[in-house]
């Protein structure tokens, strides 16, 4: 092949799962912070800032796990034997929040339960997938072609530490949206959220940046043996900035700033996992080449991609675009 198809669709999947995490991060962000705003108008804009794009947040949930399922199947095999438990309860999660966007509206007397729902939905399924992370990033027993593990090796203090660090990520990226779509109380008290959860956020960047390095010796290697570590290097003084970004987005109340401070934030992370797993599908054992399916199977599923992935950006762009602007109060989802 002219091309290394592996390596194209590792770099697919990569876009995929990261188009959703800082996507689909903001929406669960809001539900995160929903019981902290205050009851009537406030939870109900909030939630209206993200009914018309949430469902569509999640198709790219849809295109990286179906994706890997495709393209990487023996990725795919290990990864949900290892994270059975994490993934089922995100994805349980998921189903009653989504549910909650429905019957919420319909309802006096049930009303504070699909409240919890939302709030409760949004927060199990970030915490399951930062613990999911967790194990990705500690690493899978593989034996042979299969996972070698238990059923129990994904909860160790790593990945609870990595699932209290993505809702608070979260959390940051749910109050800095609010701040973009709201005005009023609701607004106000979104800066006086996100400055806790910015906080938090860089804290929590920063300790598990720390622990990451030493618990494989290849990622040692890539941020700390020459001449990898000089190039590695730039993701945390990016990081740094985008944190300062933030921070004087916060202080000077300028609406879109720390929005996107905080996507890059999301963005700079996921570009320090992949320095630390590649060439890794399944740290520390299997490689990209290792679990790809064969290149005829890849060129072929690779036709459906170049039409599919530019239909879906365009959708989502142009929803974001109907979408623009600050939420009125008075209108939403009903």
């Amino acid at each position: 092949m002219i091309f290394d198809l592996a390596f194209i669709w590792a770099g697919v999947i990569a876009f995929a799962i990261l188009t959703y995490v800082i996507l689909d991060g903001f929406d669960l962000g809001v539900g995160i912070v929903f019981p902290l705003l205050r009851k009537g108008k406030d939870r109900d804009t909030a939630m209206n800032s993200v009914a018309p794009i949430w469902d569509g947040n999640e198709t790219w949930l849809v295109l990286g796990g179906g994706g890997l399922y495709a393209v990487f199947p023996l990725a795919y095999g290990v990864v949900l034997s290892a994270l059975y438990a994490p993934i089922i309860a995100m994805l349980v999660a998921l189903i009653f929040r989504g549910v909650a966007f429905e019957f919420r509206w319909r309802t006096e007397r049930w009303k504070r339960i699909w409240d919890w729902s939302f709030a409760g939905g949004s927060l199990v399924a970030a915490f399951a997938q930062g613990v999911a992370l967790g194990a990705m990033v500690q690493g899978i027993e593989v034996a042979g072609r299969a996972y070698g593990g238990g059923n129990w090796d994904w909860l160790t203090p790593f990945s609870l530490l990595t699932g209290g660090a993505v809702v608070v990520g979260y959390g940051l990226l749910g109050t800095t949206w609010l701040i973009r779509k709201t005005e009023g109380g609701l607004r106000d008290r979104a800066y006086r959220l996100a400055r806790v959860f910015a906080v938090g956020t860089v804290a929590l960047i920063g300790l598990v940046s720390l622990i990451t390095p030493f618990l494989n010796p290849v990622f040692l290697s890539r941020w700390f043996a020459w001449p990898a570590g000089a190039y590695s290097a730039v993701v945390p003084v990016l990081v740094l900035a985008a944190a300062w970004l933030l921070y004087k987005g916060l202080k000077e109340r300028r609406d879109n700033v720390p929005f996107l401070a905080s996507l890059a934030l999301f963005v700079l992370s996921f570009v320090g996992i992949g320095i630390s797993f590649y060439p890794y599908m399944v740290p520390p054992s299997l490689t990209i080449w290792d679990t790809a399916a064969p290149d005829e199977s890849l060129a072929f599923i690779g036709w459906g991609a170049l039409f599919l992935i530019p239909v879906i950006l365009s959708y989502t762009a142009y929803s974001y675009w109907v979408f623009r602007g600050k939420v009125d109060p008075e209108q939403g989802y009903h």
